[in-house]
């Protein structure tokens, strides 16, 4: 199935390549393990094409389900992504799938032969857009963007899904106040879809792992060194870095402590990531994290505001202090529940 869209001008398509397949029953033993954000390869180079870096995730399904030997999995979905901007001369769609089934064997040495290995249930490939002005604010009055189309879900992980059920109370609970009191205007449920810096701050992570159109300087092995560098100090921090990170939220305490060891662990990578995002998208990303502690605190401060709004008489400044709470919890990530 082929997915396409219409590119805003700021828009930054993540393309993936999804393809679900049987193995042999010989290599479901070794299809036991996920993967998320796994890079093999360098930096690629596609000449007038540009640079792109692959990453994989991998997800086994039915494990140890009947008739298959114990700790084996005999259906496996595999996915290929990239990260690029929305310039006309990217490689395409066709282009990125030859690469998937020609890089496949080396992500997965247990299938040396993708055309005789593997029984290929079915096979996605698209491009999803994403927009840094997210969450996208309503146009017109009456009429609210939700789950994918507001741009709520992460630049990362693209999880629309995850990024809806993890919102769904909060959207809910604020449309069922706007019915209520008549707040239909485009401004009002705009608040909804408030500035959340953390979401913001995201899009630095995503810039830091993909490649300007022509830029040339980046050493090959640099998103590798990015990715093992970070992740390697969030596991060292424990589950409470880790999780929320992997389940795309942002919060301070896991992004500051993660910043800071990872400039102790390897302090000469600093200048190449400055030169690799360039000055002026670090400084804006700077502004987003030093929100994010603000939000942080002021959402620490929310049952005291809670309760002095609950006195407030007239709706549509009850209504609008409350979607700033809302923003002040989600922006600051303190909604997660460990």
């Amino acid at each position: 199935m082929l997915s396409t869209c219409v590119l805003h001008p700021e828009a930054k398509p993540h393309s993936c390549f999804l393809p679900v397949f049987e193995l042999p029953r010989s290599k479901q033993i070794t299809n036991t393990l996920g993967d998320i954000i796994y890079t093999n390869t360098e930096i690629q180079n596609k000449g007038n094409d540009g640079k792109l870096q692959y990453f994989w995730e991998a997800f086994p399904v039915n494990i140890g389900k009947e008739g298959q030997p114990p700790g084996s999995s005999s259906t496996k979905t595999t996915y290929m992504f990239t990260y690029m901007d929305a310039t006309p001369e990217r490689p395409s769609l066709q282009t990125l799938m030859d690469d998937y089934w020609d890089l496949l064997p080396t992500y997965q040495p247990s299938i040396t032969d993708p055309e005789k290995d593997l029984q290929v249930k079915r096979v996605l490939f698209a491009f999803f857009p994403t927009y840094r002005t997210s969450p996208l604010q309503p146009d017109h009055s009456r009429l609210l963007a939700i789950g994918d189309a507001s741009g709520i879900q992460s630049p990362l992980s693209f999880g629309g899904f995850g990024a809806i059920t993890r919102h769904l109370s909060r959207i809910s609970g604020a449309l069922s106040e706007a019915l209520d009191h008549d707040l239909l205007h485009k401004n009002d449920l705009g608040m909804i879809h408030a500035y959340t810096p953390n979401l913001s701050a995201a899009w630095m992570f995503q810039k830091a792992m993909s490649i300007r159109f022509q830029q040339e300087s980046t050493d090959p092995k640099f998103i590798n060194r990015l990715l093992a560098v970070n992740f390697q100090v969030m596991n060292d921090m424990g589950e409470k870095t880790m999780m929320p990170f992997l389940q795309d939220v942002v919060r301070f305490d896991g992004l500051v402590g993660s910043l800071a060891k990872s400039f102790i662990a390897d302090p000469t990578f600093m200048p190449q990531i400055v030169q690799h995002v360039g000055l002026p998208t670090l400084v804006e990303w700077l502004g987003h994290v030093g929100m994010i502690g603000l939000y942080t605190a002021l959402d620490s401060a929310s049952p005291l505001v809670e309760r002095l709004v609950e006195e407030v008489k007239d709706e549509k400044e009850k209504y609008a202090w409350k979607r700033r709470m809302e923003a002040w919890k989600y922006g600051s990530g303190r909604d997660y529940k460990f």
